[in-house]
């Protein structure tokens, strides 16, 4: 009998290029631990989901820095600023090299602050072809504290700010002469944590905030797709940043500010299947995971689960 081509195996069929990065990053968190998130991240078998759905990894590159107890904390409105800001600048440049070679660029974590390094990569890169970029924020927090607003000083609460131009101009200069974002371009999901200066900044510049309030009250499922429409609405495509502690505490306990109250297991899966379904994701990044704090490697295992829906993974 004749083979029927529809479902032959089409061997001739470019396999999809993902570039991984390893970010041994902990100096933004208030907490120990999350340089050690993307080790965490392997052990759960990333790299063979990967394969399993299709793509060839084409690199897997690993960036440090110094550990806390060999570095000063420098100025207490920006703990650990030089080497915060080296790093985001080797992630930016990393980022780049793997656009260039057409590769996907995916982001471990390390704390949210490498975000401005993985960002400012995506945003220069298609604004060099004339195209802005959506990214969607899942995180308990908005991230846009400055070192005039942060009561703490640590910088993995402050990138989303940087990002959209306001912040301590060593970390703004990463991002060339222009804000990375445009604030209409970006949407956060899941905040439940969000300090004053935030929240006047949040009104200030206009960025779309789903809180945890707002998604119970009218649906997660129908706000996912109007924060889909808004960032792929003249844009390149969307890139998703992914904080695990938007997820609630009881689904990712390996966290290192943990808030209850936060996104179910079946929610964090949405929003990574609805930004598959666009196909017009750029990039993602998951991040804050602390090993330290986790059961069992739990947290490390949901963050698979969670990239591979983002990248294509369905369930038939």
């Amino acid at each position: 009998m004749k083979a029927d081509p529809a479902k032959a195996p089409d061997v001739l069929a470019p396999r999809r290029r993902v570039a991984v990065t390893n970010v041994h990053l902990d100096l933004g968190a208030g907490r120990r631990g999350t340089d050690m998130g993307p080790s965490a991240i392997h052990v759960a078998g990333l790299v063979p989901e990967l394969e399993k759905l299709g793509y060839d990894v084409a690199r897997v590159r690993s960036l440090g820095t110094t550990s806390h107890e060999a570095t000063p904390v420098g100025d207490a409105t920006a703990r650990f600023l030089p080497e915060i800001a080296t790093m985001c600048a080797q992630v930016r440049d990393g980022v780049t090299l793997d656009l260039t070679e057409g590769a996907f660029p995916l982001v471990l974590g390390g704390d949210h602050s490498q975000a401005i390094g993985t960002i400012a990569a995506l945003s220069a890169w298609h604004r060099a072809q004339g195209r802005r970029i959506g990214v969607i924020w899942v995180d308990a927090h908005t991230d846009m504290n400055s070192p005039g607003s942060s009561p703490s000083g640590n910088i993995h609460g402050m990138p989303l700010a940087v990002l959209l131009g306001v912040g301590h101009p060593d970390l703004l200069a990463l991002c060339g002469d222009v804000p990375a974002l445009d604030p209409r371009d970006v949407v956060v999901i899941g905040a439940r944590d969000v300090d004053a200066g935030e929240r006047a900044l949040v009104k200030e510049l206009g960025v779309r905030v789903y809180s945890m309030q707002e998604l119970d009250d009218r649906g997660t499922n129908v706000c996912v797709r109007e924060a889909i429409d808004r960032v792929t609405t003249g844009t390149a495509g969307v890139h998703l940043s992914f904080d695990l502690d938007g997820v609630d505490p009881s689904g990712a306990p390996g966290v290192g500010t943990p808030v209850p109250g936060g996104l179910s297991v079946r929610e964090s899966h949405l929003i990574c299947e609805s930004a598959a379904r666009t196909g017009k994701l750029l990039g993602m990044e998951m991040v804050e995971l602390n090993p330290t704090l986790d059961q069992a490697n739990q947290t490390g295992r949901l963050a698979v689960w969670l990239i591979a829906s983002a990248l294509g993974k369905s369930i038939l």
